[in-house]
């Protein structure tokens, strides 16, 4: 059966598939990224990884992975398959694809940026499904965006395209890593609202999702710390809808599994903002974990196609 390899790297883990032509995941994996071991230790687990998956395609569905596709974190060359800086994991200029394509028997792979290859699945066979202009935003330790165009997803001219998490919500404000001050993932992420949350009620251990909890049951602090967010997601939401004019708005990532909890204020919020803007459809990911997994699929399938063209054009 044609299919190829999916691999979804995380800073702590690592999700992979074999997937179908017609996108079906006909084997799924998991197992530790490893990154305390050290940086060339996870990039040497990666490619052990990708050949026992081949592997396993050769024994269970008759022959050996067509293409691959590998999202994976950080700031990525996806033109020339480098991992170019990944903080989590230690890399910088890790030339993943030609390294998987090596222990792969010469395959094509592509390489892509965890959050856009997740948005290129949610948006072509997810929540945005159908949608010609999509903004995917995943709120989780950070915030970063993917903004797709008729089925595929925008890198920009330096691979920083969708950065949303820097937009600069609140001049003068919290001071970020990035160097800024005010950016939007200093008050709208997941790990923004449950360290908000827990300095209030003084427990360390808790986080967004606790703070989720405590808004349902209307304490004043949760309430203060959520409206907070919600505000400075939306006027962050507002300046990329005026900019990109996307006709759907898919919301994932930790803070989302907080459900109507979030998206009822939320979209009153974006909705009282805008004036001459179109107020896109605003719903949650329907993907869950799954999303860059099955992007990384959909990028491998991708390259195949385009490569199969190039073929038969020349």
């Amino acid at each position: 059966m044609r299919h190829v390899i999916a691999l979804d790297v995380g800073g702590t883990g690592m999700k992979a598939a074999l997937v179908g032509a017609d996108g079906a995941l006909l084997h799924r994996a998991r197992r530790a990224t490893g990154r305390e071991r050290g940086p060339d230790e996870v990039v040497a687990g990666i490619l052990d990884f990708a050949a026992e998956l081949r592997a396993y395609g050769v024994e269970h569905l008759g022959e050996s992975a067509v293409a691959a596709g590998v999202a994976v974190p950080g700031i990525v060359d996806e033109a020339n398959g480098v991992a170019v800086y990944a903080a989590n994991l230690g890399w910088r200029d890790v030339g993943l694809r030609r390294l998987l394509t090596g222990r792969l028997g010469g395959v094509p792979v592509a390489l892509g940026h965890d959050v856009r290859t997740g948005g290129l699945a949610e948006g072509r066979i997810g929540a945005g499904q159908g949608a010609d202009r999509f903004l995917f935003v995943a709120l989780g330790t950070g915030i970063a965006g993917a903004i797709g165009v008729d089925g595929r997803v925008e890198a920009g001219a330096h691979g920083f395209a969708g950065e949303i998490g820097h937009i600069v919500v609140r001049p003068g404000g919290t001071p970020c890593p990035c160097g800024q001050r005010g950016c939007l993932e200093r008050f709208a992420s997941a790990a923004a609202v449950g360290e908000a949350w827990a300095a209030a009620c003084g427990d360390p251990g808790a986080d967004a999702a606790d703070c989720a909890k405590a808004v349902t049951s209307g304490a004043p602090d949760a309430v203060r710390i959520w409206q907070r967010a919600v505000d400075a997601l939306a006027d962050g939401l507002v300046t990329a809808l005026t900019l990109l004019d996307p006709r759907t708005l898919i919301i994932g990532g930790g803070l989302a599994e907080a459900g109507e909890t979030l998206f009822t204020p939320l979209r009153n919020a974006v909705r009282r903002r805008v004036t001459f803007q179109k107020l896109p459809l605003i719903v949650p990911a329907a993907l869950g974990d799954t999303a860059g997994c099955r992007g990384a699929g959909l990028l491998a399938w991708d390259l195949l196609e385009s490569t199969d063209r190039t073929e038969v054009t020349s």
